[in-house]
């Protein structure tokens, strides 16, 4: 399934919805790809950076992703 632009707009503003609804990141888009009946790897192409930034950010907050450093280790 290919979005267009105006759909893709519309999925972006339901995740934001959830996200206000006290939903993480996560689960807001979670449940937008189980309601369009997208795989996860699929409905990612269609985030917007500031959304993929803010999964980042919770993935890394729940021990999901590793976090970054910004210094050397020593």
């Amino acid at each position: 399934m290919l979005f267009s632009k105006e759909a893709q707009n519309k999925f972006i503003k339901e995740i934001e919805c959830l996200v206000n609804q006290e939903h993480s990141y996560i689960e807001a888009v979670l449940a937008m790809c189980e309601k369009y009946e997208l795989e996860p790897q699929i409905g990612a192409k269609y985030l917007t950076k500031p959304i993929i930034e803010k999964l980042e950010k919770e993935g890394m907050e729940y021990n999901l992703l590793p976090k970054k450093s910004p210094e050397l280790p020593v």
